[in-house]
Order: structure tokens, then C-alpha cells, then sequence
């Protein structure tokens, strides 16, 4: 599943290719969004924010402007998350995709760009109002990778949850949004947490460091698409995700990967840099 940092990315790209453009043409598979747009055409109106939200993406459409400043209809919203198969491409008109088009969900023209959404298992077009109240969004916890990160209030959510393991909660997108797996398991090493220790183990001072290291390397990251967490080597990428059964950067003793939570997520570590530690 893409993380927030690939979402920030895909979300500055579209930002600066479609921003403030007139819609020209749109596309889509999905019936409710077909059905969306028989009522209330994007054709026409402006794009005037795309933003993430964790690993969600919103996209405004805006009305133009009324001549003699009548009022216009509201703003409509294209919500899509790509979870592990979703990516949103960007073409000149003309320019042949890069994925077969019956993959796309959506189709977005302009004049300069065409923007299709290949694959994303959720994709919504929806009214403010539904945005205010979409229960996927509104509960949503502090995104880590913005500049204004709620650090305090991701570590009171993160509390509510201290009978459970930290690799499983860093994962719950309504206590802080934006982290995935690779930047829990990076996140982890790099404060040398065990990812089994409950939350109520970890003292105040630990559970703040391991925030303020998730907010860093997803701040990191957010302006380059290949992803880098391990410093000491260009050629590397991280520390212990993916790596299971390679040798650690730190202690040399072969890193370990396990499943965790109901959802049987991977979670990488390494057991000599990373013991576990008494309540």
C-alpha cells in the first residue's frame, strides 16, 4: 500500500500539471461516480486543489465564475485511495499510457494533460458536505508527514491504545496517518524499539521520539519519489525493511521479519539492536 509519501508526491505532480485548469473531458468506470456526473458534470469546472490526506488524495472542482456574480453550484470532490494497487499517471494528450486503459477508473482531461487513476479500489466523487462528514476522513488521525504535525495530539490517539503491540497501532491511520509499513519498521530500528512492546510500556519520552522519528523520515521523503531512509550508503535504501535474513547495518546479525495484527502485516527488525525491554 502506498504510504504518505508517495501520495504527497503523486499529489504535488498533479497539483502542478492540473491546478487552475479547465476539466475538458473526464472518464470513469465507476458507476456511483458515472451517476455523480450525470447529475452534476465536471466538464467545465476548475481544478483548484489537489491535496493529500495520509493516503488519501482529494481533488477540488471548482465552477467557474458566474458572469454578473450570480451564486454557482458547490465544489465536488474526487476522493481516491489506491491501497495496493491504485497510481495516478500523468500524459500529454496523444502520449500512449503506460498501463492497458481498461485498468483506468478515471479519466481526467485538460487542454495540456490527461490524468488517468489506474486500478484505485476507491474512488469517490462527492459534495463538501460528504467530505465533512465522510467517516473515513473525518477520523483521521494528524498527518506525519506535514509541517504542521499535531505530534501531541498523535501521541494522546496513540495512547488510547496501550494494551496493544506499537508495530500494530504506528499502522492505525485514526491515531496518527500517513505510515505504513516500511516507515514503522524504519521508524522502529532507527529509535531501536521492540515493534512487540505494548504502548503502555513505553514512557512518554520513548513514544514522542518514535513520532518525531516518523514525522522526520516521512518529511524526508516527500520530494523525491525513490524513497530513502538509510543514510550512510547512496546505494542503500534502508535500514531493515525488506532486508530479512540480511545482516544489519548496525550489529551484523541477520534481521527478522514477522507478521503482526489481525491483518498479518510485515513488520522487519532487527532482535539484537531491537530487544525487547521490561514494562
Amino acid at each position: 500500500m502506498p504510504e504518505g509519501d508517495t501520495i504527497f508526491i503523486a499529489a504535488t505532480q498533479l497539483r502542478k500539471a492540473l491546478l487552475g485548469r479547465l476539466v475538458t473531458g473526464f472518464e470513469s468506470t465507476v458507476p456511483a461516480v458515472l451517476a455523480m456526473v450525470a447529475c452534476a458534470p465536471l466538464t467545465g469546472r476548475l481544478i483548484t486543489a489537489v491535496k493529500p490526506r495520509g493516503k488519501h488524495l482529494l481533488m477540488t472542482f471548482s465552477p467557474p465564475p458566474i458572469p454578473g456574480g450570480a451564486a454557482a453550484e458547490g465544489d465536488l470532490i474526487l476522493h481516491t485511495h489506491m491501497r495496493m494497487t491504485g497510481s495516478w499517471h500523468i500524459y500529454r494528450p496523444g502520449e500512449a499510457f503506460r498501463k492497458p486503459r481498461g485498468r483506468a477508473v478515471v479519466v481526467l482531461h485538460t487542454a495540456a494533460f490527461v490524468c488517468p487513476c489506474f486500478s484505485a479500489p476507491i474512488v469517490e466523487l462527492l459534495t463538501s458536505q460528504q467530505v465533512r462528514r465522510h467517516p473515513d476522513l473525518i477520523q483521521l488521525g494528524p498527518d506525519a508527514i506535514t509541517d504542521d504535525f499535531d505530534q501531541a495530539e498523535a501521541l494522546r490517539r496513540l495512547r488510547l491504545h496501550g494494551d496493544q503491540p506499537i508495530g500494530v497501532v504506528l499502522l492505525n491511520q485514526r491515531a496518527l496517518c500517513g505510515v505504513g509499513n516500511v516507515y514503522k519498521s524504519e521508524a522502529l530500528f532507527c529509535q531501536r524499539l521492540w515493534p512487540f512492546t505494548a504502548v503502555g510500556d513505553l514512557t512518554d519520552p520513548v513514544l514522542s521520539g518514535l513520532v518525531a522519528e516518523c514525522h522526520q523520515l516521512l518529511q524526508k521523503n516527500r520530494e523525491h519519489s525513490r524513497r530513502t531512509l538509510f543514510s550512510l550508503d547512496p546505494r542503500a535504501r534502508y535500514w531493515v525493511y525488506g532486508r530479512s535474513g540480511e545482516p544489519c547495518r548496525i550489529c551484523g546479525q541477520a534481521i527478522v521479519m514477522k507478521r503482526q495484527g489481525l491483518d498479518g502485516r510485515s513488520t522487519y527488525f532487527c532482535p539484537h539492536c531491537q530487544p525487547p525491554r521490561a514494562p
